[in-house]
């Protein structure tokens, strides 16, 4: 009976076998194909690609996350400074409270940047075994990658400490209205030359902090996130870097890219020139003939009313003529293509050109037929 009821069917499928019902010789005979070993079950590991992607896209939005927040905790701490430099000669005194605190500050940002760092190497390490399809960590870690590790929490390490390193309280009052008046920084006058000098390297090196926006640009760009762009460029063997980013930016939008790094570069340039020049007392310790002597020397100008004293400043000034001719053999290129005829303005115009050429040659040649 249960044949003949279920004789009508081609065949029967359950969620782990196929199952199938064919007649032989009269008699129906049922035949299973297994699907999967039976008493052995798939992990997602060698499951494989999908939970691959999954931790893959997971990773990628980690590092992203991590990347802003270390982007700005940096930026934090850099603001921090410049408020420091610029609040406490004249606010307040040195080896005050509001100094250790705004320095404590510091100091606490700088501890979770270099967290966030390791956070970050550490995600893509993980990135770096999925996509080689790794199970050692320790592959991973090349001499190349330890040596960028190393050298990216040494930069990120860099802060001033020289605020901890309280004077005497009866040199700090008995100065409080001679030497404290003329202080570059937020040290006192009986800290030695060379203390000040490093504390002036060590706040003006808190500026290569900032190589953290190239690897949020990165991670935050179109390009990375696009599966298409990815799988293209990985037939044609390109390597989604910053460098291949930034020639994106300066082929879509040129001079909003070239105008900001400008401005950027400008503020930044002026404030260290400032900060170096404020030791000697002289004109260019001033805002503002600061930022004068920066754009004349971006711009390869060079009037010579004015100029930096210090060796420091003579270093952010030579720095600064190199960007400038730098920047302008970029903004030659971007109007050079700018004014460059495109694909349909050039065939219009050679069409025009053929034409006016045409009815230069009719006249000549009836003059020609006329003759003979």
């Amino acid at each position: 009976e249960m044949t003949s009821r279920f004789s009508h069917f081609d065949s029967k499928v359950d969620s782990r076998n196929c199952d199938g019902l064919v007649n032989h010789n009269g008699e129906t005979m049922e035949i299973r194909v297994p699907l999967s070993p039976s008493g052995k079950r798939l992990s997602p590991i060698e499951g494989g690609n999908l939970y691959r992607l999954r931790d893959r896209k997971f990773l990628l939005e980690d590092k992203k996350r991590l990347c802003s927040w270390a982007l700005g905790t940096a930026l934090l701490g850099i603001m921090l400074m410049i408020l420091h430099a610029e609040l406490c000669p004249v606010v307040y005194q040195p080896g005050s409270v509001y100094a250790l605190s705004i320095n404590g500050l510091i100091s606490f940002s700088t501890g979770c940047l270099l967290i966030l760092i390791i956070a970050f190497h550490y995600k893509d390490i993980r990135l770096f075994i999925i996509d080689h399809n790794q199970v050692d960590w320790r592959i991973a870690m090349t001499s190349n990658r330890v040596l960028g590790i190393s050298l990216e929490l040494v930069v990120c390490a860099i802060h001033p400490v020289a605020t901890y390193l309280r004077p005497a309280m009866g040199n700090r009052l008995g100065e409080k209205s001679e030497g404290n008046s003329s202080a570059p920084l937020c040290l006192s006058s009986s800290h030695k030359e060379v203390m000040l000098d490093v504390e002036l390297l060590l706040s003006a090196l808190m500026f290569l902090r900032l190589y953290l926006v190239h690897r949020a640009v990165l991670l935050h760009s179109k390009v990375l996130l696009s599966a298409s762009y990815r799988s293209i460029g990985s037939l044609n063997n390109i390597n989604f870097t910053f460098r291949f980013v930034l020639k994106l930016l300066m082929n879509q939008y040129p001079a909003r890219t070239l105008l900001v790094f400008i401005m950027f570069f400008w503020l930044s340039a002026s404030w260290m020139l400032r900060l170096c020049e404020r030791q000697e007392q002289v004109e260019t310790g001033g805002m503002g003939t600061a930022l004068w002597l920066i754009a004349i020397t971006f711009l390869t100008v060079g009037y010579g009313d004015v100029s930096p004293h210090t060796s420091c400043g003579k270093v952010v000034c030579l720095f600064t003529g190199v960007m400038g001719v730098a920047c302008t053999a970029m903004l030659v290129a971007v109007m050079t293509k700018k004014l460059a005829l495109n694909k349909g303005e050039k065939h219009v115009h050679f069409f025009m050109m053929d034409i006016q050429i045409s009815k230069r040659g009719i006249p000549d040649n009836c003059a020609v037929w006329e003759k003979a």
